[in-house]
């Protein structure tokens, strides 16, 4: 009876190694057409690929179950899917990008054509209104259209001491012309100079000036730097190159489905994001300053209306200098005195006019140019975009799953899971590379950010200080700072605490395990992953027949 039973369980230990040598017919290789009609579209050579599936031990990234990729092909699909992120990247950096310059283009043209139209009502109505006392001044004009615009376009000047300087140029050269019959050397002229501040022989329209100038100029090239900052962080991080751990994540994400033989299967979308979570962990880390630069330039859009706005002030600076040169006439007799009083009676010029010869007094009066409309609608447009583009680091994740990686509609038992046909089970991680820890898709060391991506969150910070000061309407003192992201000397550029919790990825511990696939499997993926893992099962059976085989053999204990 025993050595009937033995022999029982032996046929069925036969019958299960020789079912897993010979194959079930279902679980018979493949055709790979299909596959191989995706690779050529691709533009790679059909030689590559087999016919039918093959064993896969050789891929290095895929799961090595029956395959219709060599390793030439897992190799050409993981360089071309690093390709197809890197210019999905660039394509999303580049639409930014746009944006910001055309944003750039407009406000630029818009503020210097303000300047230029002031600069040319001077130069029509001053030569009428002022005769030679402007015309032997032009160029201390010209000079302070010069500066104004230097100012403006990010010249290391202090617009205080420009127009300080100018006042002081245009005192000199107005009061010679005011009196060409006395002799005032340069002495004399620093005297007058001296006087100038209680004197007020300008009035109050250098004070005015100099208040309202500096609250338009350095809110207008403030916001057009800020833009300028924005566009070329985009560009520069859109430059940053992906990381080997990244490339096999994405290869993964895209195409090992071809080479397991189910081109169809679509990426789950929670699969796909914790791919790009892991792969642009450190471009989130923009995400904070990101938005404090944005949200510091649509408040700077504030100081472009009112008297102090730069409507107002950049476009009519022709009007405080017609005002300035009109009061110095008005009281050109009652200054004359005093200057005198102050500084001594100068001589006389024996080769001057007359005393009773006098230059024409012009008086010059001039409409406020009213607003044409177009900054409003400039800033209208600008600070729609802008708050469209808060989200765009942390966003872009999902924006690529969704609109280059093709990306299942649903986590189902239909989409790809990096491991076959089913549901993605483990959780989305969070944004930044602090929240990858524990990413299972892609292996990120959090203590190591890049050092690029640093540097630009330095330009950030240093923008919005500009931005936070030209709201306050300050004229900060800027220092080029495009070297302080690395300064560490370390290597490391690391963050808060991070730097001290440096956790072996390779552990078990700090990685959810990669079998997903599981739950809901499809039975043609079951089968793949059956034969997959054939070897392990038939050695069971070899070593379970050959025990029987000696039981079997054995005397019966009596």
């Amino acid at each position: 009876m025993e050595l009937r039973a033995g022999g029982w369980w032996l046929l069925c230990a036969a019958a299960a190694l020789a079912s897993c040598v010979r194959g079930d017919p279902a679980s018979k290789s493949r055709s790979c057409s299909e596959v191989r009609q995706i690779y050529g579209a691709k533009g790679f050579s059909l030689s590559d690929v087999p016919q039918a599936e093959i064993s896969g031990e050789h891929l290095r990234i895929c799961p090595q179950g029956y395959t219709c990729c060599t390793n030439d092909m897992e190799e050409n699909l993981a360089n071309r899917s690093r390709a197809e992120l890197e210019a999905a990247l660039l394509d999303s950096s580049r639409a930014l990008q746009a944006t910001l310059a055309a944003q750039l283009r407009g406000f630029d043209d818009h503020f210097q054509h303000l300047l230029n139209d002031s600069e040319r009502a001077l130069q029509d109505t001053f030569p009428g209104a002022f005769g030679e006392l402007y015309t032997q001044s032009a160029k201390a004009f010209r000079d302070l259209y010069t500066e104004l615009r230097l100012y403006y376009r990010g010249a290391n000047l202090h617009l205080e001491e420009t127009l300080a300087e100018f006042w002081a140029r245009l005192l000199e050269r107005l009061f010679r012309q005011l009196h060409p019959q006395l002799l005032l050397p340069d002495d004399y002229l620093d005297c007058l100079g001296k006087q100038a501040e209680p004197l007020r022989p300008f009035g109050d329209t250098p004070r005015d000036l100099r208040l309202r100038a500096t609250r338009a100029f350095v809110a207008a090239r403030s916001f057009v730097q800020g833009l300028g900052v924005a566009g070329d962080v985009v560009r520069k991080v859109a430059q940053v190159p992906l990381g080997p751990e990244c490339s096999r994540a994405v290869m993964k994400l895209l195409y090992c489905a071809h080479c397991l033989g189910v081109p169809g299967a679509r990426p789950c979308p929670d699969y796909c994001r914790n791919v790009l979570k892991g792969c642009l962990a450190n471009q989130a880390d923009l995400d904070a300053e990101w938005r404090n630069l944005l949200d510091s330039m649509v408040l700077v859009t504030d100081k472009f209306w009112g008297p102090s706005g730069a409507e107002n002030v950049i476009g009519n600076v022709h009007l405080w200098l017609a005002e300035a040169v009109n009061t110095l006439q008005d009281n050109r007799d009652s200054l004359t005195a005093k200057v005198i009083q102050g500084c001594g009676n100068p001589k006389v010029n024996p080769h001057g006019p007359g005393s009773e010869e006098r230059q024409p007094r012009g008086k010059l009066a001039l409409p406020d140019k009213l607003p044409t409309g177009t900054l409003e609608k400039l800033v209208s447009e600008a600070k729609a975009q802008l708050r469209d583009a808060q989200d765009f680091w942390i966003s872009l994740p999902g924006t690529l799953c969704s609109e280059r990686m093709a990306m299942s509609a649903a986590s189902d038992d239909r989409c790809w899971n990096g491991m076959a046909k089913g549901r993605y089970l483990p959780e989305v991680m969070g944004d930044g590379l602090a929240n990858q820890i524990n990413n299972p898709e892609v292996e990120v060391d959090i203590t190591k950010p890049d050092m690029t991506i640093r540097q630009q969150i330095m330009q950030l910070k240093i923008m919005t200080n500009r931005l936070r000061s030209a709201y306050n309407g300050e004229d900060a003192d800027f220092q080029d700072a495009s070297d302080d992201g690395s300064s560490s000397g370390s290597g490391d550029g690391c963050l808060d605490d991070t730097c001290g919790r440096r956790v072996n990825k390779k552990t078990s511990s700090s990685r959810t395990t990669l079998n997903h696939a599981l739950p809901g499997q499809s039975e043609r993926e079951g089968e793949k992953t059956g034969a997959a893992g054939c070897p392990q099962p038939c050695a069971a059976l070899v070593v379970l027949l050959l025990a029987l085989t000696l039981s079997a053999a054995r005397p019966p204990w009596r």
